[in-house]
């Protein structure tokens, strides 16, 4: 039996004290809220921490699981070539604890946006979903599946 490949991924709506969401605005993806691959031996906490430190400039503390979402398109990835295979993802809330705003080699932008005006800047479909998820949070954690390739289907969505 061949192993089955997945990335394992984790994406932090991290909400101020006067309610503005943290966005980022990334080469490929345009404006999303922070996250990204856990590493090989990193767990998810840290793995989100770590990422959006890296695409923001944030410090965070990480509590409650919003979702966790199955992305079972595979395609192609950016340069083409590579398969990116199924992904699963988790959605964290997250408190900003210190740090300033900054960009990285995965960031053109960062800033913080008032929770009603975020959707008007995420494009992407499948981060639309996530968030509109993190708007209902009632503290029982949504599950979808959806696929992105070649366009954008939601497929399940359900608490559990």
């Amino acid at each position: 039996m061949v192993m089955p490949t997945h990335i394992v991924a984790v994406g932090g709506i991290t909400e101020d004290k006067e309610g503005n969401i943290l966005l980022v605005k990334t080469y490929h993806g345009g404006w999303v809220f922070p996250g990204g691959q856990v590493e090989e031996g990193e767990n998810l906490v840290n793995a989100l921490t770590r990422e959006i430190k890296e695409e923001s400039g944030i410090d965070v503390e990480v509590s409650s699981l919003i979702g966790i979402y199955s992305n079972t398109s595979k395609h192609k990835g950016y340069n083409g070539v590579k398969i990116v295979p199924t992904k699963v993802m988790m959605d964290f809330i997250c408190t900003p604890i210190s740090g300033e705003l900054c960009t990285s080699e995965e960031t053109s932008d960062s800033c913080w946006v008032s929770k009603d005006e975020v959707l008007t800047m995420i494009e992407a479909p499948a981060i639309r979903e996530r968030y509109q998820a993190y708007l209902d949070f009632d503290g029982t954690v949504n599950y979808m599946e959806y696929t992105t390739q070649p366009e954008f289907e939601l497929k399940l969505k359900r608490n559990i």
